[in-house]
């Protein structure tokens, strides 16, 4: 079997999500058993794979799938006990007598409440969140889903508490021969997973800085009375400030403290920077820029949502202050880092508990481990018990909470349940003998590089976050896009001889701008708003960020690697 089959045949799973998800619009928990059955079947007929390893890989891809949904649940069960208990809306609240500038009301709403959102919760929840908020502010429901799923761009790698990179970069890589070869050259995983973070990180952070500029300029520009983009630029000093407030300590997070805390960091940094400057009068515009009257706006920007800023105010409860309300959300950051520091020694209890199947059915290297207390999600958990007290929730509030946070993970867990082990089982293809006396083959995703590396040759550094947003677009996550690609996108490293860290973390880049276009992500904002069935129109003005972001961090990614050379421990 020549390479160019190999790589048709490791792709098509791939290729065929993107038809049934995209082309015909099936919902993903029809498409993908799909998928995981083709890939199945095509491990088990083309790489000869035994079925005993199928079935390994499988339970492997669950074991992930469990990890994935723990760390779901925890964060959306806190996202609703703010939400029930009133002080999601006072949170909200604070941010609204800033500023009567749309422009700036979209920097500190969208970009820095948003990206706290995205990296507290994750899985698409700022748009939910952020649109309907800004319809209630007086935006047009179309321009409220925009700039909502721009949200979802440069914070989202490091998503619900580092879940992409945690758990999608881990599950879609690591493997005991990437172990022992860490190992070999007097490195770890650990260490090497460091690496990636850091370099998502920093190119985050150099491409991330103009997102809320762009959010504002295609604001002004689709939705202004004056259809302009001048007015847009016009708040380019405040909106750049915005985004350095954000990206440095949103970078040096990543750097130094892992990959739980650089969108929750730098957004509760950046707030503090930038909210006072805002109230200053700091590198604000002397105009205030707002919509055209609500007459006049096409019918396409108007959704069923009605929503005024009085009835926010008056469904949260009396007595919750702002502080208050914040504090479940600051206990996160407070455990997270706590648990994380080697020194505080909290860690080690955490890890104690652990749930562990090595070597599953006797299959070498398919492993599996759950470490409930350690992963994010049973932090979180922790946190949303002591919030029950600190925000004086009543019994029926937690029920609602908890009921609500239980029916977003059976939707997700069943998407997942295949998505993961389809995965695993593309990774663990690698171990067949060819078959009558024939050459072995490969492993999928090693296939497939071998072939784009022979295909595209030096170049693919350019193409490797476009590829990661493909995935993403296909997905509809960034930590799915990380677990189906992330093996592709280090072999394909290796194949043309440069650094796999810097190639999975251009993945990892590429993947978050991805969301922005995402499909699932797009209806689920728009039905925020009541805006379903304009999710092209959304589109149309999402793929110009996406373009942008898959542009730089390419070129990013070619400067690093040719122009300084950059090398890793494993090149």
């Amino acid at each position: 079997m020549g390479l160019g089959v190999q790589a048709l045949l490791a792709f098509s799973p791939i290729v065929v999500a993107g038809v049934l998800l995209v082309g015909l619009r099936w919902p993903a928990r029809r498409a993908m058993p799909i998928v995981y059955l083709q890939t199945a079947l095509i491990a088990l007929v083309f790489w000869e794979v035994s079925f005993q390893r199928v079935a390994a890989s499988t339970i492997q891809g669950l074991g992930l799938t469990i990890a994935i949904l723990w760390i779901v649940f925890g964060a959306i069960l806190l996202l609703n006990t703010l939400k029930h208990s009133g002080a999601l809306t006072v949170i909200r609240s604070g941010f609204t007598g800033i500023s009567g500038d749309r422009r700036v009301q979209v920097v500190i709403i969208a970009w820095l409440f948003g990206t706290f959102i995205e990296g507290a919760s994750g899985f698409g929840t700022p748009a939910a969140i952020v649109a309907p908020l800004l319809v209630g502010l007086g935006f047009p429901a179309m321009s409220a889903v925009v700039i909502g799923m721009m949200i979802q761009s440069t914070p989202v790698s490091f998503g619900a508490v580092g879940t992409p990179i945690i758990v999608g970069v881990t599950g879609g890589l690591r493997d005991d021969e990437l172990d022992a070869r860490l190992e070999a050259e007097g490195s770890s995983w650990d260490e090497f997973l460091d690496l990636i973070t850091s370099q998502v990180a920093i190119t985050h952070a150099i491409v991330g800085t103009l997102i809320p500029l762009l959010m504002v300029i295609i604001m002004t520009r689709f939705f202004g009375e004056q259809r302009s983009w001048t007015d847009g630029l016009s708040v380019a000093p405040f909106a750049i400030f915005a985004g350095v407030a954000f990206t440095i300590p949103y970078a040096l997070t990543g750097v130094f403290l892992g990959p739980e805390f650089p969108s929750i960091f730098g957004a509760l940094i950046g707030m503090a920077i930038v909210v006072p400057a805002a109230r200053a009068g700091f590198l604000i515009p002397s105009d205030t820029w707002d919509f055209a009257p609500a007459s006049s706006w096409p019918e396409e920007w108007l959704g069923t949502l009605e929503m005024k800023l009085d009835e926010l105010a008056e469904s949260a409860g009396s007595h919750l202050g702002l502080v208050r309300a914040w504090v479940p959300y600051l206990l996160v950051a407070v455990f997270l880092v706590v648990s994380r520091i080697d020194e505080f020694g909290v860690n080690d209890v955490l890890q104690r508990v652990e749930i562990s199947w090595t070597d599953i059915f006797g299959e070498a290297g398919v492993s599996s481990s759950l470490q409930p207390l350690y992963l994010p999600g049973g932090i979180m958990v922790m946190v949303v018990a002591i919030s029950y007290f600190v925000l004086k929730m009543r019994p029926p509030q937690i029920q609602a909470a908890l009921g609500e946070s239980t029916r977003t993970l059976i939707g997700a867990g069943v998407v997942l349940m295949f998505t993961i082990p389809m995965v695993r089982i593309m990774i663990n293809s690698g171990v067949n003998t060819g078959g009558d006396g024939g050459t072995a083959l490969d492993s999928m995703p090693v296939a497939m590089a071998n072939w784009v590396s022979d295909a595209v040759g030096d170049a693919y550094p350019f193409l490797a976050s476009s590829v990661g947003a493909l995935g993403a677009f296909i997905a509809g996550s960034n930590t799915v896009s990380n677990l189906m690609l992330s093996r592709f996108q280090f072999s394909t490293a290796d194949s043309i001889q440069v650094a796999p860290s810097m190639m999975v973390s251009l993945q990892a880049v590429g993947a978050a701008a991805g969301n922005m276009i995402a499909i699932h992500n797009v209806v689920a904002a728009a039905a925020t708003v009541g805006l379903l069935g304009r999710e092209g129109l959304v589109l149309r003005k999402t793929i110009i960020p996406t373009i942008y972001y898959c542009i730089f961090s390419g070129i990013i990614g070619l400067v690093v690697l040719y122009v300084f050379s950059y090398s890793d421990v494993l090149w």
